[in-house]
């Protein structure tokens, strides 16, 4: 039969008195380009097909080229990029999937599902690769805290977050919480998902076996959804948004869990040749890349597609993208035990197609009328990619944030105010202070496997039945990516592997999620390719691969972008879970000691928020063969058991990771700071490839031994002990405050951790309005 001519239901265009291709978001080149696919003009239901796969959200039409250049092949791995996730061989038949995902478009518009769905999302294509999950990771990134819009956004996508995670029964055990003006407009809701599978379970999203099955299973399909992630993480905020909530889909974790169990046990009984989750274009998408990856086509028969509501166009169907939806691919002799499995588990269950030889998406209608007929490569591997240009500022922004002071001090923030003072701000700024307001809306304990939560660093899981554990985090550097993309790019990498590391695991891989603004423009672009040359250097610099990611563009609105966002997810190993280092100081008269050194530059640090940032400043820069000599040294020290405890100097520098290690474990510290340029660059910048460690008074020797070897500074600062934290500034470059009034040295940092704690536990509430 050939292609209906007619539309499945007046066209949009007749109502919008615009072309159909521009209403769907397709260029008029682009239109062209279908054409040539084809081999003719494209229907209306084609072209819906079209622009949900040509998304930039689906192709990757502005970012694949860069992609290519990433390293994406190493040790132990067994499925990377292209898959549904990562996963990497962790030995006696076991495996990590992981996977960092996006879904910020959606949580702006309705934050609540917007978030709830990007969990359910990701857990799909954790438990798609055969993966039972057993965490999940949240990066946020929000506004000003004391708009009524962000506290609003913030409330619904941690309600989101918790409450799909803690329905679905998988613990939330980490991320990220930060606010920067930037993301006002436009919150980031990044979300990264771990699993563990054994190797023989591994399943991939493929269409093989003309002839074979495709089923569908899980929720029916409804209007909910329609051109969601696809449509709306394709384009910019403009002034017309409230008309794209119903475009926002609807996420139900109790559907979610029972979608786990059936799927992992119709992959444990080995009833599935392929299977793909429905998210982003919905079955068009399912249909087109497991078809694609197989070499083989799809023919469907729309009206067998289980339905919620009545009256549902072809497109509609086709490219809805309601939640809790899965596509499985079935030999014929087995379709009987998939049903039972499913009808078992209480979801609906439906025969919707077959797999053909012929390389065609194939959408056949009532008696069989063939409704659409695309080849799958056309859709997918096949897909419109662009060249965009990149192209430098014509001169870098040196102004600080709005808001924020226009100069610096040249010590501390003021004349005649203490260091310690400088500290509790810090510690209760929104963006260092204690996250327990979002963690205690979380269960991040479900399961019983969770060792450590994210609250204090990294996560920790233990495997069951082994030594084992894994250990995850997640890690972005903005402040300093709005200065320099490429920097903040290879710092944000560093961290999340060496938070990774401090606990004694070793880094399997990387995930990424490249969040910035529209491609379309040169600066915008050239700003990606900045953060995708910065991701290749460093994980090539640490021995790691990127095990696959997701990229997130066309962040920003009328009021501009977003700041570049390289946000990095990183699962580690650990052999010993007896070994397992903590950040927190745990016993008195411990000696504490700083590896690495600072290096000049306030540039994108949480204190330059604070006392204003030099015009001229730059971030400190990163030497990676050192960052990678830092962590070999780290692991080392750990397999030696020399290490009592390790936490990296991050956000706030030295003085306020130096105060964590004291909070956490409740115990002080007596210490001693040599200053070499300022008081303010030693305390409070974030120079990288800096960790604070204790040890036994009796391991000293050996500590030093092994950093000399590996050429790795080591200071001694003090010990630990007391219930304060004391931190003298001595050294030629110590003057600040106490030198205005005769004195040779600045004022030491002395406060009772009592007061340390107080501002650290009140500052995020106080800031988003949620002080008791």
């Amino acid at each position: 039969m050939t292609v209906a001519e007619r539309p499945p239901r007046p066209a949009v265009a007749e109502v919008m008195h615009t072309p159909l291709h521009r209403a769907l978001g397709l260029t008029d080149h682009e239109l062209g380009v279908i054409g040539g696919r084809l081999g003719r003009a494209p229907n209306d239901l084609e072209l819906a097909m079209f622009s949900v796969m040509w998304s930039e959200h689906c192709s990757y039409k502005s970012s694949r080229p860069l992609l290519r250049t990433l390293p994406t092949s190493g040790p132990g791995l067994v499925a990377g990029v292209g898959e549904n996730a990562g996963v990497v061989s962790i030995g006696d038949g076991l495996a990590v999937a992981f996977k960092l995902e996006s879904h910020n478009h959606p949580s702006a518009v309705e934050p609540f599902q917007g978030a709830a769905t990007g969990v359910g999302g990701i857990l799909r294509d954790i438990f798609t690769m055969g993966a039972r999950p057993i965490a999940v990771l949240d990066a946020l990134k929000f506004g000003d805290p004391s708009s009524a819009r962000t506290r609003r956004l913030v409330s619904g996508v941690v309600r989101g977050v918790g409450g799909y995670g803690n329905c679905v029964g998988v613990p939330t055990v980490g991320g990220e919480l930060a606010f920067h003006p930037s993301y006002e407009e436009n919150p980031l809701v990044n979300v990264m998902a771990v699993g563990l599978l054994e190797e023989r379970d591994l399943t991939r999203a493929a269409a093989p076996g003309p002839g074979n099955l495709v089923v569908l299973y899980g929720s029916a399909t409804g209007r909910d959804g329609i051109g969601g992630a696809s449509v709306l993480a394709s384009a910019t905020f403009g002034d017309a948004d409230p008309q794209k909530r119903p475009t926002v889909q609807v996420g139900d974790p109790f559907a979610g869990k029972l979608l786990i169990e059936a799927s992992l046990e119709l992959i444990e009984r080995g009833l599935l040749e392929g299977l793909q989750d429905l998210g982003a274009a919905g079955i068009t998408c399912a249909v087109s890349e497991t078809a694609d990856r197989a070499g083989t086509g799809i023919r469907l028969e729309l009206d067998a597609v289980p339905r919620r509501e009545t009256g549902m166009a072809a497109f509609e169907v086709m490219i809805s993208e309601s939640q809790e939806r899965m596509l499985a691919i079935v030999r014929p002799d087995r379709i009987d035990a998939v049903v039972e499995v499913c009808r078992r588990w209480g979801l609906p269950v439906a025969v919707i197609g077959r797999v053909t030889d012929d390389g065609d998406v194939t959408v056949a209608g009532a008696d069989g009328v063939e409704l659409a007929r695309v080849p799958a490569s056309a859709l997918t591997s096949d897909a419109i990619v662009y060249e965009r240009e990149g192209r430098p500022p014509a001169r870098s922004r040196r102004a600080p944030a709005p808001g924020a002071p226009e100069l610096a001090h040249d010590g501390l923030p003021e004349r005649g105010m203490d260091p310690g003072a400088v500290l509790v701000s810090l510690l209760g700024d929104p963006n260092l202070a204690s996250r327990a307001w979002v963690t205690g809306r979380y269960d991040e304990t479900v399961g019983s496997d969770t060792v450590c939560g994210g609250a204090h660093g990294a996560a920790v899981v233990r495997i069951k039945g082994t030594a084992k554990a894994l250990v995850m985090a997640t890690d972005s550097n903005p402040r300093v990516g709005a200065l320099d993309p490429y920097l903040g790019a290879v710092s944000a990498v560093a961290e999340c592997t060496r938070n990774v590391v401090i606990t004694g695991a070793r880094p399997l891989g990387v995930t990424d999620c490249l969040n910035f603004g529209d491609p379309e423009r040169a600066e915008a672009f050239w700003q990606l390719t900045e953060a995708v040359r910065g991701i290749a250097d460093a994980c090539r610099a640490l021995g790691l691969a990127v095990t696959g990611g997701n990229v997130s563009l066309y962040n920003e609105s009328a009021y501009g972008a977003i700041v570049p966002t390289t946000q990095i997810g990183v699962v580690g190993l650990l052999d010993d879970i007896g070994r397992l280092v903590h950040p927190v100081f745990r016993a008195g008269s411990d000696v504490v000691a700083l590896l690495g050194e600072s290096t000049p530059g306030l540039g994108g640090s949480i204190y330059a928020d604070h006392a204003g940032a030099v015009p001229d400043d730059r971030p400190p820069g990163i030497d990676l063969a050192r960052e990678s000599a830092l962590q070999a040294l780290l692991l080392d020290a750990t397999r030696s058991g020399l290490l009592r405890s390790a936490q990296d100097v991050g956000g706030g520098g030295l003085c306020v990771a130096l105060a964590e290690c004291c909070l956490w474990g409740g115990i002080g510290a007596d210490l001693q700071v040599t200053v070499g340029t300022a008081p303010a660059v030693e305390l409070f910048g974030e120079s990288p490839s800096r960790v604070v460690v204790s040890v036994a008074p009796t391991a000293w020797d050996a500590l030093r031994s092994l950093a000399a070897g590996s050429g790795i500074p080591l200071r001694r600062l003090g010990l630990i002990g007391g219930d304060r934290l004391r931190i003298r500034l001595v050294g030629e470059g110590a003057t600040g405050a106490a030198e205005e009034r005769g004195a040779g040295v600045a004022d030491e940092v002395d406060m009772p951790l009592d007061v340390l704690r107080r501002a650290w536990e009140s500052g995020l509430p106080r800031a988003i309005g949620e002080a008791g």
